[in-house]
């Protein structure tokens, strides 16, 4: 599948980099050749330095025999533009990286005059994920699957944990509840756990369940949950605008802390709703008088990662129940993991994971099964995939506990005339089934590859 990327910025370098992984044929293109020379010397992939919306660029790039053209350059207009030539001189399929909401809200009219497959928001992708943490605060991180009707969650053990020094076998026994947990990780091993697989302290768990099932499961653990009433957000961009729409209308109270006058007036205008401060976050003294230590919830969303892990640390040491941070660069992702911040989300990983569900999918459009959603879990090192069963196959009528799967691959749950089924050994798949996959296997394009 050949596939032609423009612009090398961060959500560009980071689908670069995930396709070229996956063995993807792919074309970069950017105007900075060190940028370029920079990605040539670290992937497998071709570079062409130059305009996106320059027809000849496109030409030099193969855009005409191309599967897919993904624009994700520092303009909205630039991507859409880049689309409509590429699909004007013959590729297949394009995506576009949106990201004004005015735009957005009429994206419909302009998918079908710039015959676009896909436009994907990376703010709107994020705040989605932070308004869904934020509804389910017991975890610190939650995808959906089924429309909705499934959530996997993340949850760290606690040394106080009662479930500490069981096997998974004895958990199931002993709660009697709907659940699967799907991936582990301790310390740098990551796990897709038997039963026989006995939990530890720090233990960061993926657990799949109906959303009943999951509050159930924590009520049993005696996790109150607690819901956010009052949230208080540090800096006022299109995620910021997202987010608290979301959580207006879930009737949550939200208070935005914007340095930018001019950026707080627009806010005001939008988000009548809302509280909207002018002032500078990083101001403790501003922070404490805004009533930080009586939030349920701050997410710090200002434009620098430093900043916002430092802001997450201090609302901590307030005692806020519940932390997000957004944090674009993954080194320092992973090194702010284990500091106490409960959530870290990146709006550039939301994007990917948009893209990566599409072109899986383009990929397998003639399978047995389609890939419907995906998600990459503990930085990347796992995946969870929702397939729809298309046709009867080898893996359909068959018990599962018959199904010859590879090791590190788990069916997590079924869905079936929406009926969630956490599966035995017993259970089988059948056509028109939504089946989630979770796996640590870099090279999962068909539902087939689970089979031995």
């Amino acid at each position: 599948m050949k596939i032609v990327i423009i612009g090398d910025g961060k959500v560009g370098h980071k689908l670069t980099s995930q396709l070229s992984e996956e063995g993807y044929d792919i074309i970069l293109i950017d105007q900075n050749e060190g940028k370029l020379q920079e990605a040539l010397n670290q992937l497998d992939i071709y570079c062409i330095t130059g305009n996106g919306v320059d027809i000849e660029v496109q030409k030099q790039a193969d855009v005409p025999h191309a599967d897919l053209v993904i624009a994700c350059a520092s303009t909205d207009e630039l991507n859409m533009l880049s689309c409509l030539i590429a699909k004007r001189l013959g590729a297949k399929h394009t995506i576009a990286r949106v990201r004004n909401p005015l735009y957005y809200r009429q994206i419909g009219i302009l998918k079908e005059d710039l015959h676009l497959s896909m436009a994907v928001n990376p703010e709107l992708a994020a705040a989605n994920e932070v308004a869904r943490i934020l509804l389910f605060p017991a975890t610190s991180k939650v995808e959906t699957f089924m429309k909705g009707r499934v959530e996997l969650v993340e949850f760290k053990l606690k040394e106080d944990s009662r479930i500490i020094g069981m096997s998974l076998a004895e958990l199931y026994r002993k709660y009697q509840i709907k659940i699967l947990v799907c991936a582990v990780k301790r310390g740098e091993d990551v796990y897709i756990p038997d039963g026989d697989f006995v939990l530890e302290a720090g233990d960061k768990m993926h657990i799949a369940a109906g959303h009943q099932d999951l509050e159930s499961f924590f009520k049993s653990l005696g996790k109150k949950s607690e819901k956010v009433r009052k949230a208080l957000i540090c800096g006022g961009g299109h995620m910021c605008y997202y987010l608290t729409t979301q959580l207006l209308q879930a009737g949550r109270q939200v208070k935005i802390i914007e340095k930018k006058p001019e950026r707080c007036e627009e806010l005001c205008e939008l988000l009548p709703k809302a509280t909207v401060i002018c002032g500078d976050a990083t101001d403790q003294e501003l922070l404490i008088e805004e009533g930080l230590d009586e939030c349920n919830a701050f997410v710090a969303l200002t434009g620098m990662d430093e900043e916002n892990i430092i802001l997450g640390l201090f609302a901590q040491s307030r005692g806020v129940p519940k932390i997000v941070a957004k944090v674009n660069e993954d080194s320092r992702a992973q090194m702010v993991e284990n500091m106490g911040i409960d959530s870290i989300i990146s709006a550039k990983s939301a994007t990917a994971d948009e893209i990566m569900s599409y072109v899986i999918a383009r990929n397998n459009s003639y399978a047995s099964a389609n890939v419907e959603t995906m998600y990459q879990l503990l930085g990347g090192r796992v995946k969870a995939l929702e397939f729809i069963i298309k046709k009867e196959c080898e893996i359909t009528n068959v018990p599962l506990k018959d199904l010859p799967t590879k090791r590190n691959y788990l069916i997590a749950c079924i869905g079936r005339k929406r009926r969630v089924i956490i599966p035995n050994g017993n259970d089988h798949l059948e056509v028109g089934d939504s089946v989630v996959v979770v796996t640590t296997d870099q090279m999962i394009n068909k539902f087939s590859d689970i089979l031995a």
